[in-house]
Order: C-alpha cells, then structure tokens, then sequence
C-alpha cells in the first residue's frame, strides 16, 4: 500500500515529496471518558478518519499525507474523570502552532486539522489565523463530530438522531462500534441518565444550566453533572452499522474537501 503517514516515510522518500508540497492533514482528538463502553482515545478516530480521507483523496489524484495525531485535547471539562489527559488551552495553542511553524518553515503549506474534539476548536482558531493574517496560508479546520451530527439523521432518521445524540452515544460511539471493535465493551453500556442539578438548577449541556428559561453558563466539571461520562444520547442505540454509515460519509465528504482545497490552494503557490 502507498504510504500516507509522514512518520512512515523515510527521510530519502521525505525529500522527494515535500517539494511538491501535498495536502497534509493534521488529526486532533482528544483523551477523555466517553462513557464505561468506549475506548478514552477518541483521537483514534480522528486518526483512523484522517488516514481514510487521504487515501481516498491520494487515489483521486490528490496527493494527501497524514501528520502524526496530537492526541491530547484542550482542557474543558473532563479534568476531573479519572485517566484523562489534556493540555491547557495556552499550550495546545503553543504546541500546535509548533507544529504548523515546522511544517511551513520547510514550504509545506497546504495543511487542513482534522479535529475530533470541541475543546480544539477555540486553540485551532487562534494558532491558524495568524499564519492567514500574517502570510496568506489558510489552514481550515474539518471538526469530525459537528459534521457528523448533520449527517446522522439521513443515516437513522430524525426521531432517532435526536435520542442517540450526545456525548458518550453517536457519533463516536457508533464510529468506535465500526473501527475498533475489540476496544468496545458492550457489557458495560449505560442506561440514558438525567443530567445532575447544579444549584437547583437542571444542567443542558457541557457547562450549562438553565434557569427559568435562561441559559446560565457554570464552570462546573463533567463528573458533577454527569458521572458516567454519558450526556443527552442512549448509547444503547448506537451500532457497527451506523458507525459504518457515518465512517463512509466522512470519508468521502472529507475527500472531496481536500480536492477542493487544493484546486483552491495549487502546490506552486
């Protein structure tokens, strides 16, 4: 099989490459609980996802490489589950603009993130924009799981996408069921809790309470408002099939993104 992972590639078939400047994505997840059945490294998906796209954008005449993952997501609010490992978000910023700095100090500049996890999206934004402001070299980012929520109801039907949606459930859960089954434990699937009070107040989502209709931001962590690592979605739902569904439409929506962006950033620029 071709080689798509830059850490594969040796240092001779590096310098025959590079010049041409492919396409490079650049995969984020994150190590958090995702729920007692689910693998922590969500970034094995983000990475399985990224190899997927290159390889079906290098088999359309697109050459794609695939950066080593960074597996470690921003902190936001799952310091306190047990296992976890994040950055801060000053130095996710600083270690992916590292990252970005090296790849283009050696003229390798076309360059999407792959992310796979929310608590990226604020440090992706604020170490990509300055090489836009400052050199004109635009680095999207493709957030996995935000696409995925608008594709899930074409795969299972509205009613479903809303009860099987949620942190813990799908996407991630199916997507897991498909690429990495003998990580799964079934077994040990929750049943769909309430989300935990916070000063009388009922929790909606990551940080978020509600009070007589408002939405009220508390920087509460995860275990408090959900201590099974499970928010919103029956993980019950979710299927190898369904992953399989979503890892296809990824897949190919993500093939045809880089082909697009390299018509509109050409290697010779």
């Amino acid at each position: 099989m071709t080689k798509v992972r830059m850490a594969e590639l040796t240092g001779g078939e590096a310098r025959g490459i590079y010049p041409r400047n492919p396409v490079i994505l650049l995969p984020m997840g994150s190590h958090e609980d995702q729920g007692p059945h689910a693998p922590m490294g969500d970034y094995l998906s983000a990475d399985a996802l990224a190899e997927l796209i290159a390889r079906r954008a290098g088999e359309r005449g697109v050459e794609t490489l695939l950066a080593p993952a960074l597996p470690f997501g921003g902190a936001d609010y799952f310091g306190s589950m047990p296992g976890g490992i994040s950055l801060t978000q000053p130095t996710l910023r600083a270690v992916l603009s590292d990252m970005l700095g090296c790849l283009i100090r050696h003229d390798l500049t076309r360059l999407i993130v792959i992310n796979g996890h929310g608590g990226n999206v604020q440090a992706i934004h604020d170490a990509t924009q300055p090489f836009w402001v400052q050199r004109q070299i635009l680095i999207p980012s493709f957030y996995l799981w935000r696409v995925a929520y608008g594709l899930l109801p074409g795969i299972v039907g509205e009613a479903k996408a809303k009860l099987v949606s949620g942190h813990g459930a799908d996407p991630l859960t199916s997507v897991a069921m498909h690429l990495f089954p003998h990580l799964m434990r079934p077994e040990l699937t929750p049943d769909p809790e309430p989300l935990q009070q916070v000063m009388g107040m009922p929790a909606t989502a990551f940080g978020v309470a509600r009070f007589e209709g408002a939405e009220i931001a508390v920087p509460v962590e995860y275990h408090e408002i959900a201590p099974q690592g499970v928010r919103a979605g029956d993980p019950r739902l979710c299927s190898p099939e369904t992953g399989a569904k979503l890892v296809e439409q990824l897949t190919e929506l993500g093939a045809r993104f880089v082909a697009h962006y390299a018509r509109h950033n050409p290697a010779s620029r």
